[in-house]
């Protein structure tokens, strides 16, 4: 492979991946979430990409958790 054709690579692995953040962020806003709703933070985009549908940020999230399983 050539230079130019390594570039080209970079430039669409890249742009894919803007893309990538872009449709997260429209699902999200589609969902009406970008904020927890316990400490109103905003939701981390790794988060929303694994788990589009959070309403929670991770660390309020692991709260939850621990908060149910000692119920």
């Amino acid at each position: 492979m050539s230079e130019q054709d390594f570039e080209l690579a970079d430039r669409r692995s890249e742009e894919e991946r803007e893309a990538q953040i872009a449709a997260a962020s429209r699902a999200l806003k589609i969902a009406g979430r970008v904020r927890c709703m316990d400490c109103d933070c905003s939701i981390s985009l790794a988060r929303i990409r694994a788990y589009p549908a959070a309403t929670r940020c991770a660390e309020c999230q692991t709260d939850f958790e621990q908060e149910q399983r000692c119920r």
